[in-house]
């Protein structure tokens, strides 16, 4: 096939005057959470960065932010929808000391962004009404060439190795026997190639992630908050460990710490609703990210191993959800009917 041939239909129910679904709806409503969250932590970044071209990172990944925002906010003025409180300037601190170095900023944009695309993927082929569709579609073409310049950035100044390298096969070759499977005794295969990349892309996001939570904790001003976040560095510990262990098993590489990036600095340039809001997020992210590890791994050890790391993050996003709870940062997201209340009322 040359090219796709254009399809003449009316656009009937999927036009914009349409009313939004529940994929539509509820997606606008993530996807506008995240970016609010986004812009307050990008402006802070800005208030202590040095590299020049880190800084435009910084500054096209506030754009791109901004810009999400406002359309997600045309939306919803139109259909008379409340558009999310998110978060205000009462969350941010943009005059509190540096808490990381210039280098982490490019890792952090690169971790949001995988984050942000995840949710736009998911969201274009459920979403009907073209003119909501078409705004996704911006989101994830904008989102992959903001991950090709950081991807570029923290390549050209060597603040990251490339995924590990194996060899070309020399012809195509069928799995003949079940031992493929195994993981725990016998004969163990080395990795394949997904289940490689899949390991690689969770150490590079859970390194991230630690660097992160060992800001937070420090700078977090409740308790119970402080506990949360330590908690959680503690679980990611764990994770990192062995994943990267699992690479090291067949002499290959996997990314590097980020701990060294964060400063000593025991003030909050966030609130503790950021940090739990944020950690909650993002673990939530390990989940589907752990989840499409499994979808195409082979090895029994390997499924195990995560198996394992998705029982206790979903505890642990749980335990985050009612701290947001308890304190009133949770907003509702949109949900269908109750019938039973409406009968018994």
């Amino acid at each position: 096939m040359d090219k796709i041939k254009p399809i003449k239909i009316s656009p009937g129910k999927l036009s914009p005057d349409s009313k939004m679904t529940a994929v539509e709806m509820g997606k606008l409503w993530a996807t506008y959470m995240g970016n609010s969250m986004s812009r307050g932590i990008l402006e802070y970044y800005l208030q202590h960065i040095g590299d020049e071209d880190i800084k435009v990172l910084l500054e096209n990944g506030l754009t791109l932010s901004t810009e999400i925002l406002n359309r997600i906010e045309g939306f919803f003025k139109k259909e008379k929808f409340p558009i999310p409180k998110g978060f205000t300037e009462e969350d941010y601190n943009l005059n509190a000391p540096r808490l990381f170095q210039d280098e982490f900023y490019a890792h952090y944009l690169k971790y949001a962004a995988k984050a942000g695309l995840s949710i736009y993927a998911i969201a274009l082929p459920l979403v009907m009404r073209e003119d909501i569709r078409e705004f996704f579609v911006f989101c994830h073409d904008k989102t992959t060439m903001f991950l090709g310049q950081i991807n570029n950035v923290l390549m050209g100044k060597g603040l990251i190795i490339r995924p590990p390298e194996i060899p070309i096969p020399e012809q195509v070759e069928f799995v003949s026997k079940q031992n493929f499977l195994n993981g725990f005794f016998g004969e163990i295969r080395p990795l394949h190639a997904l289940e490689i990349i899949h390991l690689y892309d969770n150490i590079e996001n859970n390194a991230t992630s630690k660097a992160l939570l060992l800001g937070f904790s420090q700078t977090a001003k409740r308790e119970r908050v402080k506990d949360f976040l330590v908690r959680g560095k503690d679980i990611t510990d764990r994770t990192l460990e062995k994943m990267q262990l699992t690479l090291q098993h067949d002499n290959l590489p996997s990314p590097s710490l980020l701990d060294h990036l964060v400063t000593d600095s025991s003030i909050a340039p966030f609130s503790d609703k950021v940090y739990v809001f944020h950690k909650v997020d993002m673990f939530c992210m390990k989940i589907r990210s752990f989840g499409n590890a499994i979808a195409v791994n082979g090895r029994r050890d390997i499924g195990l191993m995560y198996s394992r790391f998705l029982m206790s993050i979903g505890i642990y996003v749980e335990d985050g959800a009612n701290i947001l709870i308890d304190n009133g940062w949770m907003e509702k997201i949109p949900q269908s009917i109750d019938r039973d209340h409406l009968s018994k009322n």
